[in-house]
């Protein structure tokens, strides 16, 4: 019987892949080979069972759902065959080479794809993954990975993101069940023993020529469905808690047969997972699912086919709780300018609470008469405002007990970021750098400020914008989109620190 062996997988992780799929060391396929006790020289299809294994193994490599590359594998190939009688692979007239039917990709080997089972099961795995990740197509929900219909477009881009595939006949507006996609989600429920929500999309989201090669243009990129969709059966835990979909088998061993039915589980019933899935035993069985051991509430064990559990939370509507309305009063009331429907209030309140923002007192109301308090949010943040409001969060006690060293009263802040190798631009010694400085903070200045504060030596400004993109500290993916040269202003700072916060909380 093969296992799973979980390290595999820890080890394998998606983030830590960064071998080429051409390399013929490749460490990956080495342990999935190991793992399914499968001879990458031979040059015959494997059994069912280990070929089971190959696929999900891969999928799960690549932080793929087995149950969709299982079934591409099985509307590619027909019966999970790479090899024919005589040992060589199987081409098709339009060149698809194998079981995961690889065609005109540049990049991969082709005569490596012919030999090489595993490679050919990793390049369209990896292939499939690229297309998930493909800007121009369109997102459902969140784009959970986990969730096997948010691969609806990803399958499709596989086959071809043409006219025949359209989700909608583009006359009628009807399902096109003879879209790449329809086919190969058809296989996931065939052989999965699952049911897939049947996504409602309209013909207004596509825009096509029937008569034409051209690819579809998508009219519509993110779609939101209010349906319970389904995640992969793939990331059941030992220990955690899983329901029976329907009444399944409770099998004494991982395989179907009379001989190994101990009794059957009842609908909703919640029981234990008590270790990895396994592949069934029998090798001649062709089965797409996988088995769990589980433990009933009465002590008794057995195995059940990863098609029938599910996630216990997903048997209940969750329960959103109400969000107090915020209570903005006491800022209406001690700041002049604080604006209940500004992007800002929150972040300004959360620095304000914590004593990092004051306010400025010295604001003269004509009409009134009186000194008034204002946050200024829109004012151009100085670098050396920057400074004070970030060692008010990081060094505050330090801040307190800094000296002056000059008649220049932001020497103290000064002092500080040159112990903390921050690569300021205003000096004690140079009137024209603090007359710079106090034109404004530009925001990859701010970025480099912070980040070499973090690792504690001056980094560059390219080094510090992608330490904040690759750190959730910007929503910017790129250096170009951070938009290094702009100006900051005050309502700024508090989201930086806010987010700089976070990320250090987490790396505790």
């Amino acid at each position: 019987m093969k296992k799973l062996f979980k390290p595999l997988i820890g080890v394998i992780a998606v983030g830590a892949i960064t071998l080429s799929i051409n390399n013929d060391k490749n460490v990956i396929a080495n342990d999935i080979a190991n793992t399914c006790e499968y001879d990458a020289a031979s040059k015959v299809n494997p059994d069912f069972s280990t070929t089971n294994c190959l696929l999900t193994e891969t999928a799960l490599s690549y932080d793929v759902p087995p149950e969709i590359v299982k079934a591409i594998a099985e509307g590619e190939s027909g019966n999970w065959r790479h090899f024919d009688n005589n040992g060589e692979a199987i081409v098709t007239a339009d060149n698809g080479i194998g079981l995961m039917q690889i065609t005109n990709q540049a990049g991969y080997n082709e005569e490596r794809l012919k030999s090489d089972l595993l490679y050919n099961i990793e390049s369209g795995v990896k292939i499939l993954d690229k297309m998930f990740d493909r800007s121009d197509l369109p997102k459902i929900n969140d784009g959970d990975r986990d969730v096997l219909e948010s691969w609806y477009f990803a399958v499709m881009a596989y086959n071809g993101t043409k006219p025949v595939n359209s989700p909608t006949v583009q006359a009628t507006g009807e399902r096109n069940v003879k879209a790449y996609q329809e086919k190969i989600f058809g296989f996931v429920e065939k052989y999965e023993l699952i049911d897939l929500q049947e996504l409602p999309f309209t013909s207004e989201g596509f825009q096509y020529d029937s008569n034409s090669r051209d690819n579809i243009k998508f009219l519509k990129m993110d779609y939101k469905f209010d349906l319970p969709l389904t995640k992969s059966k793939y990331s059941f835990e030992k220990g955690e808690k899983v329901s029976a979909t329907t009444n399944p088998a409770f099998r004494s061993r991982p395989t179907t047969g009379d001989d190994s039915k101990k009794g059957t589980l009842t609908k909703g019933e919640v029981v234990t997972i008590t270790g990895p899935f396994v592949y069934d035993e029998v090798a001649t069985k062709k089965n797409h699912f996988v088995w769990y051991p589980v433990k009933r509430s009465d002590g008794s064990e057995g195995y059940v086919a990863s098609s029938y559990l599910d996630y216990v939370e997903s048997t209940s509507t969750p329960v959103t709780p109400v969000e107090p309305k915020p209570d903005y009063s006491s800022y209406i009331k001690q700041y002049a300018d604080f604006s209940t429907t500004a992007w800002w209030k929150d972040d300004m309140i959360w620095a304000i609470d914590r004593g990092y923002i004051q306010g400025d007192s010295t604001i003269w109301n004509a009409k009134t008469k009186k000194y008034e308090t204002h946050l200024l949010p829109n004012k151009k943040l100085t670098e050396a405002h920057f400074l004070t409001i970030f060692f008010r969060y990081a060094e505050k006690d330090e801040l307190a007990n800094v000296q002056s060293t000059s008649s220049w009263n932001k020497s103290k802040v000064y002092n500080l970021a040159k112990k903390y190798n921050m690569p300021v631009v205003a000096s004690e010694k140079s009137k024209a750098s603090r007359a710079l400085a106090e034109q404004g903070i530009r925001r990859g200045k701010l970025a480099q400020l912070m980040a070499s504060y973090y690792y504690g030596k001056t980094v560059s400004e390219d080094t510090a914008i992608q330490f904040f993109i690759n750190n959730g500290l910007t929503t910017q993916t790129t250096i170009k989109a951070f938009e290094p040269e702009n100006i900051l202003t005050r309502a700024h700072i508090s989201a930086f620190i806010q987010r700089y916060e976070t990320f250090v909380l987490k790396k505790k």
